[in-house]
């Protein structure tokens, strides 16, 4: 069975209303768009309010769902109109646009398909003693990742953490490809770095 042929098989079972299908959804999903949302609002009670709201919507709205995208494109687009729409309602606008005039003399350390033109030796060199002498890595990681500026750590969370394309990252976002690499290559950059850090 194709990936493909899984997300059809998952989208049916949701549109029967199979509990199950929803909590692998929910499961994948959950944490990544309270990190999207806190990356609009920039205020976590507020994102996890519109990640409900938004989980409401998908579950409402999951029959429209035609698989024109990936589903988890869909499920944050929704996610990212509602968040949206809750920061206008409060007042607060984010850009994701911004800081991108370049100069910040960072090489191109990634290729055309976004894969690292060189592997980090650091990666390489990752063994078990060195995940049970530190804190982990996944938790250096993580704190890395909540560290970044909101819109580095938005296209980060769609784009690795969720596998989605580039395109539909700019369409979440409402940003141009030129301005998600940017983000991309600052984000995986600044992660790269931080790791490099603690993991010495």
């Amino acid at each position: 069975m194709t990936a493909r042929d899984d997300e059809s098989a998952l989208v049916a079972a949701l549109k029967a209303g199979d509990r199950e299908a929803f909590s692998e959804v929910y499961r994948r999903h959950n944490a990544a768009m309270v990190r999207l949302a806190g990356s609009i609002l920039r205020n976590r009670a507020s994102a996890e309010e519109v990640t409900q709201d938004a989980w409401v919507s998908v579950l409402r709205k999951i029959d429209s769902f035609e698989g024109r995208s990936l589903l988890a494109g869909w499920i944050f687009t929704i996610l990212a109109n509602a968040a949206r729409s809750r920061a206008r309602r409060d007042g607060r606008s984010v850009s994701f646009n911004d800081g991108l005039s370049g100069g910040d003399g960072l090489a191109d350390a990634f290729d055309g398909t976004g894969r690292w033109v060189q592997v980090p030796e650091l990666w390489e060199e990752i063994t078990p003693e060195r995940i049970v002498a530190g804190r982990g890595v996944l938790e250096h990681v993580r704190d890395a990742i909540d560290a970044l500026p909101e819109a580095q750590r938005a296209v980060l969370t769609l784009r690795t953490q969720q596998g989605l394309e580039a395109s539909e990252v700019c369409t979440i976002l409402e940003i141009s490809e030129g301005n998600m690499r940017v983000l991309l290559h600052r984000a995986r950059v600044a992660v790269r770095n931080r790791l490099d850090e603690v993991l010495k």
